[in-house]
């Protein structure tokens, strides 16, 4: 399971480190994709399989399902772990994330979630509104 978050930098060829917390469970090979929210998704070999099994599934019928697959595939890049723990971001993903220079990972359950600083900045939620997002979650029967 992925958690917690921490702050790195992008170099000017777009290598990132990768923060060996994560590396670990992501492996020598992964996939990192486009997020939602404007991030980067990343998957270890397994997790990326059973999501690929779900999107797969979904109706080509859909214009909205077929948008989505489009969207998550075409975006998606299998990358590798260097010597100095660091990985190549294709340059259509970093433009996707708006990642230039400072870059935030943050673990998410089962994948990994790679924002520009910047961007991760302005949707980081307050204290305030994660009231408001708990008592939503509530009343789907989400329990903490």
């Amino acid at each position: 399971m992925f958690m917690g978050e921490y702050d790195h930098t992008a170099d000017a060829k777009g290598r990132l480190f990768v923060p060996s917390r994560f590396r670990d469970e992501l492996g020598k090979k992964f996939v990192v994709t486009k997020g939602l929210d404007g991030c980067l998704f990343a998957y270890g070999e397994e997790e990326w399989h059973r999501v690929e099994e779900g999107i797969n599934n979904l109706p080509l019928s859909s214009k909205n399902g077929r948008q989505f697959i489009r969207f998550f595939f075409a975006g998606a890049a299998e990358v590798e772990v260097d010597g100095q723990g660091r990985i190549l971001l294709p340059a259509k993903l970093r433009e996707y994330a708006g990642i230039e220079k400072e870059v935030v990972s943050v673990g998410v359950g089962t994948k990994v979630e790679i924002w520009s600083k910047e961007r991760y900045e302005s949707v980081e939620t307050s204290f305030e509104e994660m009231d408001d997002v708990m008592e939503e979650l509530s009343s789907m029967g989400i329990r903490l």
